[in-house]
């Protein structure tokens, strides 16, 4: 995919607007209900109890919040920034239970979009969690009773954020040593179970989709270290991003957009909107100077190494070491991005470019604010 480099001034000023918690779309949706992983989780893992990993610890979540928040980053992520932008409180997660009509987050991280049982059958550990894609559907059907008497009115004016999902059904197997081209032919099935709880939503009244594609996986500290090469072919001369990684996870975005394109005909009166995080981060790596970035291919929160990443002592550990500022990071941990690089992703979807149409001309309502409380 090509470097898309980011427009001048007004990126700029709605960056600072998002960024500082402020909105430009209030009145839009009634409401944001999202499903995902880590990416998204805004607490889910944690409250399941030991599968929660280091999101419940410091420094997780100090940015922000101050305090950990079961947030895989240092403060925001991409899901809270959008829920600003649309004057929406920040979405809770499904398991904390309570009050679910302005949103509920079903994200957990370390979720697949396929079920354990596929990669029991290749022989591959995918057991961080079995809240699986079609699990936390399956959650949204039981809970959408009790959030409205009209639930198809209500999904009719609502946001739905179908993942970041896909990335964990690549990183289990490619972690665990499977070679690239056997866990390529996985892509067709992730695929298919995205478009499956697409359509089952459709169904139940949900119009407005925002489908993240998977990110550039050759420029995550974890994979470059895990795959690092003396080839100096494999790397990109201008990032310094592995090659094959990144065309890996072009590959699932390339059959992701087919399938949303299907969607799209099958449904002409659903929006279904790309969002791009695939261009939007590549961006950071071509021209970090414009987003701030000093740091782009390690990472904020580890240990020693050329990526600032360890197998054996990972963030949240007591000899992890954590840089002075994470916004000048994209990188938090070496897997997931800071909040300063998840809130400049966020932006790109809700103004443009990285989302088509840009979220904000998606609204469903007949009538939203168009000012701009700079």
């Amino acid at each position: 995919m090509a470097f898309v480099a980011p427009p001048p001034s007004p990126f700029l000023a709605v960056a600072l607007l998002i960024l500082g918690g402020l909105t430009t779309g209030e009145g839009c949706f009634s409401a944001i209900f999202c499903f995902g992983d880590s990416i998204t989780d805004t607490g889910n893992a944690v409250l399941l109890g030991g599968v929660g990993g280091p999101g419940g610890v410091s420094p997780y979540g100090r940015t922000f919040f101050g305090r950990p928040t079961g947030r895989y980053t240092d403060g925001r992520v991409i899901l809270d920034f959008i829920a600003q932008g649309f004057g929406l409180p920040l979405v809770r997660p499904y398991l904390e239970g309570g009050d679910f009509r302005k949103g509920a987050n079903f994200a957990v991280a370390g979720a697949t979009a396929l079920d354990l049982d596929f990669f029991s059958a290749k022989e591959i550990d995918a057991s961080w969690t079995r809240k699986s894609l079609r699990v936390q559907i399956e959650e949204f059907k039981q809970l959408l009773p009790s959030l409205s008497s009209d639930p198809k009115e209500l999904l009719n004016t609502s946001l739905i954020l179908m993942g970041e999902i896909g990335g964990n059904d690549y990183n289990h197997p490619f972690f665990q040593g499977n070679k690239a081209d056997d866990i390529r032919t996985f892509a067709p099935s992730v695929i298919s179970a995205i478009g499956s709880a697409i359509s089952d939503l459709i169904e139940f009244g949900a119009k407005t989709f925002l489908v993240p594609g998977n990110f550039p996986i050759g420029c995550v500290p974890a994979y470059l270290d895990v795959f690092e090469s003396n080839n100096a072919e494999e790397y990109d001369s201008g990032t310094g991003c592995i090659k094959w990684l990144n065309e890996f996870s072009e590959y699932h975005n390339h059959l992701l957009l087919e399938e949303l394109e299907r969607l799209r005909k099958l449904h002409p009166h659903v929006t279904i909107i790309y969002a791009d995080y695939y261009s939007a981060t590549i961006s950071f790596f071509h021209a970090p100077q414009l987003f701030g970035f000093k740091a782009t291919l390690h990472a904020c929160c580890g240990n020693d190494g050329r990526y600032n990443v360890s197998r054996t002592v990972q963030c949240g550990h007591k000899e992890a070491k954590v840089c002075s500022d994470p916004s000048a990071f994209i990188s938090w941990d070496g897997i997931h991005l800071t909040e300063a690089a998840y809130g400049t992703i966020a932006e790109s979807l809700l103004e443009g470019p990285h989302a088509n149409p840009p979220l904000l001309g998606a609204c469903p309502a007949t009538q939203r604010s168009e000012t701009y409380d700079f």
